[in-house]
């Protein structure tokens, strides 16, 4: 299900869910066609990847470096069993790394220049965030043993 992209496991789907992507990839609504077309001109220089599958899921665009699921959210998410459908969805993503986040169709539609410019910012602190190291230990090593000097 995962396989190794820049040092990190890029999530992946079942065989019937890649078909099932496959599928949706000819059946994209109109405003994910509008935000894949912005998109695919990789803006801040983020590559994005269009109905990617993901174990059982298929994301509506997914950026493997900043680990971001996009999700344009249409009026059928408004309805108690889908939300909370997308919050199981949301929860295995967290379990594996990746943030999600909601866009309305609707402000697609209307402001795809101010969706775009926000996608581009939320990669970027997540991929800053990231890349932040942990204090636990350093690149070069373990710290030195009591009495030692840093050399």
């Amino acid at each position: 299900m995962r396989s190794m992209v820049e040092g990190r496991a890029m999530i992946r789907g079942q065989k019937d869910t890649v078909k099932l992507a496959r599928k949706l990839r000819a059946e994209m609504t109109p405003p994910e066609i509008a935000l894949w077309q912005a998109l695919r001109k990789r803006p801040g220089g983020h590559k994005f990847r269009r109905q990617h599958p993901a174990g059982i899921y298929v994301l509506d665009f997914f950026c493997t470096k900043a680990r971001l699921a996009i999700e344009v959210d249409g009026k059928a998410h408004d309805s108690a069993s889908v939300i909370a459908k997308d919050a199981v969805r949301s929860a295995f993503l967290r379990q594996q790394g990746i943030a999600t986040t909601r866009i309305p169709a609707k402000l697609v539609l209307e402001d795809i220049e101010a969706v775009v410019q926000r996608l581009v910012q939320i990669c970027n602190e997540r991929i800053e965030r990231m890349a932040c190291s942990p204090l636990h230990q350093t690149a070069s090593g373990p710290p030195p043993l009591a009495g030692e000097d840093r050399a």
